[in-house]
């Protein structure tokens, strides 16, 4: 099987070994959770509870506000201990639930209905996704309701389930596609279903043979479904890179997926829907990666939303003399924490411990005019030129130069030899750009 692949991106070293054959534990209980209200993009969630309350796991504590929302539950049976601002791994306070745990009974979990996959028609599975708050677990956390309801004058004629995952590190997709490819299959049939589509692709890249064919193997006799192997560069599970390697479509700058025809999900965005509308479960828990070489035990776990880092981080032996980074996610996209008091959300897919070793920080040099950024970027954009606008307070001629159209997949940052925080400069300007953007609106 030949790998498809696309213009630009980086090879980073893997580090997969660490933890991709690690099948995945269940954490247990943690004695609190904290839930913050906005757990995905769009509106935050109203709260459906009071200080003092008691409630069970899986039942609903923030209900969805408007079209893009999604709600909250909580994932532990306790008593609601406070509701104000807590800290977030965004680096942002959030809006949150802090609820004590009292119970650990998992007989008590909420849950709804289930739904025959074969007679349910596509109104019920998006009613029921929308129900159980799931979100993408690719890392944006976009309501998958909202995915699965296209507007009209859009025509879908191709799910492709993202079983990339580029990032170093990561492993937790790989673990769902090796113990749960029924459930894999099931999810992605439904997700077809709910768009009326005919044609299923799971994208793999080639550095999980196993998973190739394993999963090609499943599908060989389904009508509709494939297995496409990509070949192994980030950022190949980025949603545009993805659809132009599995379509040969591009989708236009400021255009979405569904403007050339194609819905992407996440692999556990899939595994969520199947346990939604098989099992009747409300998404409470979050499948992530503890990996680097500054974690003592590195595990794929089943984690409650809510457990705070530093429980996780503890239940895995904890850290090493040499750590000397903590990040939630990948170490290309994911966000390097301050404190440890934050908690696991429901697109939570990794937490890292890195050692100096891993940490390459050189100093940051004059730019050399190499170019190397421009010919990595996936996008065909020019970083050195979006930074230094961003720098330069040009806040116009960057958004002119696309800076909104930028990913922040950071392969600019990690091919400069000058070490250039490109990916941060441009991630500050194009902020300022949005901002001006809404204001500009409102006038």
């Amino acid at each position: 099987m030949s790998s498809k692949t696309f213009h630009g991106g980086v090879h980073p070293k893997e580090y997969k070994e660490l933890t991709e054959n690690l099948a995945f534990e269940k954490f247990p209980f943690p004695e609190m959770v904290i839930l913050p209200l906005s757990q995905h993009l769009g509106k935050e969630a109203s709260p459906q509870v009071k200080k003092g309350d008691d409630v069970k796991p899986g039942q609903l504590v923030a209900k969805a506000e408007g079209f893009i929302s999604a709600p909250v539950h909580t994932s532990v049976a306790g008593k609601v201990m406070s509701l104000g601002k807590e800290q977030t791994s965004s680096g942002f306070p959030k809006d949150s639930i802090v609820i004590k745990t009292t119970g650990t009974v998992e007989s008590e979990k909420f849950l709804f209905p289930p739904l025959n996959p074969e007679t349910a028609t596509p109104d019920e599975i998006r009613e029921r996704v929308a129900l159980a708050g799931i979100v993408g677990q690719g890392g944006a956390a976009f309501p998958t309701s909202v995915k699965l309801t296209p507007p009209k004058d859009k025509v879908i004629d191709v799910v492709i389930l993202n079983g990339c995952e580029c990032e170093p590190y990561l492993t937790r997709d790989y673990r769902f596609m090796i113990e749960r490819p029924d459930d894999l299959i099931s999810g992605l049939k439904l997700i077809m279903k709910a768009l009326n589509v005919n044609r299923g692709v799971i994208g793999i890249e080639d550095n999980k043979p196993e998973a190739i064919e394993l999963l090609s193997s499943k599908v060989k006799f389904e009508h509709g479904l494939e297995v496409t192997a990509l070949k192994t560069k980030y950022p190949q599970g980025a949603e545009k890179m993805l659809i132009k390697t599995v379509t040969g479509r591009e989708v236009p700058p400021g255009k979405l997926p569904m403007d050339v025809g194609a819905v992407i999900q996440n692999i556990g965005t899939a595994i969520a829907i199947h346990d939604a509308i098989v099992k009747g479960e409300v998404l409470i828990s979050a499948a992530l990666t503890v990996s680097g070489k500054g974690i003592k035990n590195p595990k794929n776990l089943i984690v409650p939303v809510g457990t705070t880092i530093q429980n996780v981080i503890d239940y895995c032996g904890g850290v090493t003399d040499d750590a000397v980074k903590i990040i939630v996610g990948g170490p290309m996209m994911g966000v390097a924490q301050f404190d440890l008091h934050v908690p696991v959300m429901k697109a939570t897919s990794g937490i890292l411990v890195l050692t100096k070793d891993e940490v390459a920080e050189n100093p940051e040099t004059p730019c050399l005019r190499c170019g190397q950024c421009i010919g990595a970027c996936p996008l065909n954009l020019m970083p050195t030129k979006l930074a230094r606008y961003s720098q330069l307070n040009r806040f116009e001629d960057a958004e002119g130069a696309g800076i909104t159209v930028c990913m922040e997949c950071g392969t600019c940052a990690y091919t400069c030899p000058a070490n250039i925080p490109l990916v941060q400069w441009i991630r500050l300007g194009k902020q300022k750009v949005l901002q001006i953007k809404r204001d500009r609106d409102v006038k």
